[in-house]
């Protein structure tokens, strides 16, 4: 059985990591144009979780912030572009899951002159982020919560900007809207960028590791993680991202997408594909060891018909955080639909 934490309290995993196939450090930093780059977090493994950085006229604005730890990087990456702590207007946290959202305090420490923007869910989160630690700590002992996750800082209330579903932002004349996305978390939103006609989506639009691109083509799948999987909700918020025609996906895991209208059926066709199988497994002995074993076959088939030539066991590694991630996800919302 997975832990159960509190509702709008959980870290990415909800036990100990597995460090997927070493690869490869990546460039620490991916320009997109039109002022849009994607910033390494260091989380765990190269190329697994991104901060992405919005340029405009001088000011700077940063979507998710990664740990503690990831402060450094993207301060090497603002001085490489000539962009001082004090010209970051904005962090904006998607989402309040733990490899989101745990650098936030120490990014708004470091970035004087920052709002942190956050989901209307969040915010008190990220004032009093005691829960929070609480949740992860129980899980993870003291000793590797504090290896994984750093500092977890409070925010001055007074800083924190609430963005509610449909909250509009110029920064600094470049329009921004705001979208409920509800799915993965309850908390989670993601952000259009008019300019760019693309949205920065958290993990709403699923995961998508470089490593796995094919020709140019990306692998999308979903992110079932506990405690608040919706798979109704998710293909909502799906169909509602594509109703804009958006150009791209901006992913925290990891960097920016194409191919949309490809992706997004597809996406569709996997979240049904786990729900099918929690389902199917809903009553089986050792149920979080078959989800697992389960989950993990659905997506080498999927990643293998794709066309990556990558040998099977390092599919599986660079897989594992998420299958079993999104095994305890589909685990609690089995158990709460029976319960609900």
């Amino acid at each position: 059985m997975p832990h159960r934490l509190m509702d709008n309290n959980l870290p990415h995993s909800a036990e100990a990591p597995v460090i997927p196939f070493a690869r490869p450090a990546r460039r620490r930093v991916t320009d997109y144009g039109n002022g849009v780059s994607a910033i390494d977090a260091d989380y765990l493994r190269p190329g697994l979780a991104a901060i992405h950085l919005i340029v405009q006229a001088g000011k700077a604005a940063l979507v998710d912030t990664g740990t503690s730890s990831s402060v450094a990087g993207v301060m090497e990456v603002l001085r490489e572009k000539n962009l001082a702590p004090e010209d970051v207007a904005y962090v904006f946290v998607t989402h309040i899951h733990l490899d989101h959202a745990g650098g936030a305090g120490e990014f708004m420490h470091h970035f004087p002159h920052a709002k942190l923007v956050v989901h209307p869910r969040g915010a008190r989160h990220m004032a009093d982020p005691a829960r929070l630690v609480a949740s992860a700590t129980t899980v993870y002992g003291e000793a590797e919560f504090k290896r994984m996750y750093g500092i977890i800082r409070p925010v001055d209330v007074k800083r924190i900007v609430e963005a509610p579903d449909g909250f509009r932002l110029d920064f600094n004349g470049r329009p921004l809207l705001f979208l409920d996305t509800p799915g993965h978390a309850r908390h989670h939103y993601c952000i259009f960028d008019e300019q760019n006609e693309s949205f920065f989506t958290g993990d709403t639009f699923g995961i998508s590791y470089r490593e796995f691109d094919v020709d140019g083509m990306e692998f999308v799948f979903p992110t079932t993680t506990p405690v608040q999987f919706d798979p109704t909700a998710a293909h909502a918020s799906l169909d509602r991202l594509m109703s804009f025609n958006p150009s791209y996906a901006f992913l925290t895991h990891y960097g920016r997408i194409g191919n949309l209208p490809r992706h997004a059926p597809e996406m569709h066709d996997l979240i049904d594909a786990h729900v099918l199988s929690a389902r199917k497994l809903s009553n089986v002995p050792d149920r979080h060891t078959a989800l697992v074993k389960e989950l993990g076959e659905l997506l080498l088939r999927r990643v293998i018909a794709h066309g990556c030539k990558l040998p099977e066991d390092e599919i599986r590694s660079l897989l594992s955080l998420d299958v079993g991630l999104n095994a305890q996800g589909l685990e609690n919302w089995l158990d709460h639909t029976r319960t609900g």
